[in-house]
């Protein structure tokens, strides 16, 4: 039976990652009808601790939840353990003393509150008293209007929550939110180009000297000196770089990892290497940056098997590349088509990069559908792809486990 749990990262003023939140996946059927909150969140629960296990999900990290009225009636959260979950409670939920003394039962265990997309209704005597419980508010900051995101803040100062700031989505959003006291950011972070101030992608992995031992042999693996680099994406977009220098004579357009090593040469690979192994020793290495990596390579793995699976063997290194390549906007901090300015990579596998419509884009756009939970536009871009919402999830589990072992 298969199972799956998407997450979204939860950041700090600092962009490293504080929590995730754990998102509903549907079952086996190939369509993800609407459910009640109470199956979304037992699924999530017992995918996430029984079947995936919690360690391979949250990188150690606090995972939020979100909880029914019914769900924290039974008590729930208490069967889990409180240094592992956030309680979120859901807007939906109707205020009551019931649920205010179960808050406080939760709290007296050791449990974390927060509340979802918050919006203070005065009427209600309870209002006031949940603040007081809670650890955490979390703001919508595309449906909340702005005099009710003042209120929410000015009363932060009284009631000592922290605050959350949720949809994040552009630069300005995200400094709008630290000027106001937000220490917590969640939103459609790696879809922006301009949240890292550097210009250069941080080497992660420093596969360097693997691949100068390999290319010393007196008779080089070329298939596996392409398969170490494609799992660095530093590497990767360096070397595409390079292979773009008028030195190369850099004519025609590229497609895989294999076809810039040959056009660069291993002698000159090797030599570049050794230059990058002594750089790459002081790159400075966080969070954000590894959660950028991790789904670099997620996408990259997802479209390459989704290729596969379509029988499409010959063209998914390219369909690999546009998966690698998708974040590093967000990387470098420029915008994708000046990326593009810089390195050899074929039309369709740019066109995608930049949205242009093709099979590759919407390859792009069923794995960012999956990470935001977002089932019915994975309905929509399977039937566009022809090919199974489950053939798509798995996929998307396998790239998962793939790029975690990578990553550790």
């Amino acid at each position: 039976m298969d199972v799956f749990v998407a997450r979204q990262p939860i950041f700090t003023k600092t962009k490293e990652i504080f929590a995730y939140e754990l998102l509903y996946r549907n079952n086996l059927d190939n369509s993800f009808p609407e459910i009640n909150g109470d199956v979304a969140t037992t699924d999530v629960i017992i995918n996430s601790f029984i079947n995936i296990g919690m360690d391979e999900l949250s990188n150690g990290k606090v995972c939020f939840i979100n909880f029914t009225e019914n769900l924290l009636k039974l008590r729930l959260p208490t069967y889990l353990h409180p240094n592992e979950i956030v309680v979120e409670l859901l807007e939906t939920i109707e205020l009551t003393q019931e649920i205010l003394d179960i808050c406080q039962e939760l709290k007296s265990k050791g449990f974390q509150i927060a509340l979802d997309d918050f919006v203070l209704k005065k009427d209600n005597p309870y209002y006031f008293p949940l603040l007081e419980l809670a650890n955490i508010v979390k703001v919508d900051f595309r449906d909340t209007l702005p005099y009710m995101r003042k209120i929410i803040e000015r009363l932060s100062l009284k009631y000592d929550y922290t605050l959350l700031a949720e949809k994040i989505e552009t630069i300005e959003e995200f400094e709008s939110a630290v000027k106001s006291g937000y220490e917590y950011f969640q939103g459609y972070f790696f879809s922006k180009p301009v949240i890292l101030s550097t210009h250069d992608v941080p080497e992660y992995f420093q596969n360097y000297f693997p691949i100068i031992n390999h290319l010393s042999h007196s008779e080089p693996d070329l298939d596996l000196i392409t398969q170490l680099i494609e799992q660095d994406v530093s590497l990767t977009y360096k070397l595409l770089k390079l292979s773009n220098s008028p030195a190369y004579g850099s004519i025609s357009k590229i497609n895989s990892i294999r076809q810039a090593i040959v056009r660069l040469g291993l002698n000159e690979l090797k030599r570049w290497l050794y230059i990058l192994s002594l750089r790459g020793t002081t790159t400075r290495k966080n969070e954000w940056s590894r959660e950028l990596f991790n789904n670099s390579l997620i996408r990259a793995k997802v479209c390459e098997l989704i290729s596969l699976r379509k029988s499409n063997r010959k063209e998914s290194s390219s369909y690999f590349l546009t998966g690698l390549f998708s974040l590093m906007d967000a990387l470098l901090g420029m915008e994708m088509e000046k990326i593009l300015q810089l390195i050899p990579l074929q039309d369709d596998i740019c066109d995608a990069l930049i949205g242009k419509a093709n099979q590759m884009k919407n390859t792009l756009d069923l794995i960012t559908s999956i990470e935001r939970g977002a089932w019915e536009d994975v309905s929509l871009w399977c039937k566009k792809l022809q090919i199974q919402d489950d053939i798509a999830l798995d996929c998307y589990h396998e790239a998962f486990i793939w790029a975690k072992n990578l990553m550790n």
